[in-house]
């Protein structure tokens, strides 16, 4: 893959952020991306989208068919790795050198993404030692675009008894993270799943490090945003 491009020639921030929520949304794995579910991740309406979705179609960086899932070209994808790359390694940033908790982290990157320079990041990432993910377990793209691999599922769909770590946990509701810290839920963390209540009930978990595991009951909400590897794979 070509180098990621400089701070020079990126597009437009309103651009940048919507091939990023794009390429969010299919690198989780939850369903076709449609304009509906961007509207909701943007807070803004689908007239909205649907406008900007057709610049971003004549720009080269989406291909988009009416009442069809988005999905991003070649351009748009290395576009929004590049978005990316400075959001993940701005975040690392924050909580590594400055302190930040994650719940902070996110809202300040969305800011300062789009204003640093290719240079900037990559001393960014050269002083943490090249990161492979961000606090919240999000894989951080190489300067050529590259991600590490890794086979995750979702925790709210592991069956009962699946065991494993969590790795990875959504960063776009703070007050979720900060609910995640209260319960001692966190990154690197092992987790055998106990049980699902009926009815799209709660899922029953046991969770901690090795010398330290509890029962923990988890809502939907929070069961979808956690991440796990599975053991033994």
């Amino acid at each position: 893959m070509a180098p990621m491009e400089n701070a020079s020639n990126r597009p437009s921030t309103s651009v940048e952020d919507y091939v990023k929520v794009i390429y969010d949304l299919q690198e989780r794995g939850s369903g076709p991306v449609t304009i509906s579910r961007m509207a909701e991740r943007l807070s803004v309406s689908n007239s909205s989208v649907s406008g900007m979705l057709r610049k971003l179609s004549e720009l080269g960086l989406v291909h988009h068919q009416r009442y069809g899932a988005v999905q991003l070209t070649d351009t748009g994808t290395k576009t929004a790795l590049s978005v990316l790359r400075r959001h993940r390694l701005l975040e690392t940033y924050l909580v590594e050198a400055l302190g930040y908790s994650w719940d902070e982290v996110h809202d300040e990157a969305e800011e300062l993404e789009h204003v640093v320079s290719d240079t900037f990041v990559n001393r960014i990432a050269e002083s943490l030692g090249n990161p492979l993910v961000d606090p919240h377990g999000d894989p951080i793209p190489t300067r050529d675009g590259s991600t590490v691999e890794r086979d995750v599922r979702r925790l709210s769909q592991a069956e009962t008894g699946a065991t494993g770590v969590i790795v990875r946990v959504n960063d776009s509701d703070p007050n979720l993270l900060r609910y995640l810290a209260e319960q001692r839920i966190g990154i690197g963390m092992r987790v055998e799943v106990l049980g699902h209540q009926p009815f799209g009930g709660p899922l029953v978990i046991r969770i901690g490090s090795a010398d330290d595991q509890r029962e923990q009951t988890l809502g939907v909400v929070a069961a979808e945003a956690l991440w796990f590897a599975p053991a033994g794979e």
